[in-house]
């Protein structure tokens, strides 16, 4: 639990679980946009041009491109230059 402008926030970790048929369909409905993207450009130009992609890369080319990711893991972290 935790609280963010004086609400208190509850996140079950796997709630997609218990519905899977609907989460897979609420996942590949938030996603795909993203995936023809990245098919029809390549990572790099999708990357360039859709920040919400650009944001989403936690690895590329062998390397933890998350500081996130990396620091949670204690992992090298190495910034994402497609």
């Amino acid at each position: 639990m935790y609280v963010t402008h004086d609400v208190i926030h509850y996140t079950v970790a796997n709630m997609p679980g218990a519905v899977p048929k609907t989460a897979t369909e609420a996942l590949s409905s938030a996603t795909v946009r993203y995936a023809i993207e990245i098919a029809n450009k390549g990572i790099d130009k999708a990357a360039a041009d859709d920040n919400t992609i650009f944001t989403g890369i936690n690895t590329y080319q062998g390397n933890l491109t998350s500081k996130a990711v990396a620091d949670s893991l204690d992992l090298p972290f190495t910034p994402y230059k497609g």
